[in-house]
């Protein structure tokens, strides 16, 4: 199990080695346009999860809008400290 911190570090490390073949690579690549309709989609199924899908699909979903938020957190080059001054 990944902790936010933790996921954070690895999303960071995975867009500095610039793989090719990382997922995280490829949608750092397509851009903070696309970044933001992932996170605008995954919004969305959690909502529907939430009121539809019970709790086990809810935190599936918000595990991967949190992923893409992060992706946009290292897009935009916003830190976790950035993020919890608001918190």
């Amino acid at each position: 199990m990944k902790r936010f911190e933790e996921l954070f570090v690895e999303l960071k490390a995975k867009a500095a080695k610039n793989d090719p073949d990382s997922g995280t690579v490829k949608e750092l690549q397509k851009g903070v346009h696309f970044i933001g309709k992932k996170i605008i989609e995954e919004a969305g199924e959690v909502w529907i999860a939430s009121e539809y899908e019970g709790k086990e699909k809810t935190a599936e979903e918000i595990s991967q809008l949190l992923y893409h938020l992060q992706v946009m957190m290292i897009a935009k080059e916003i830190t976790l400290d950035d993020v919890y001054k608001y918190l």
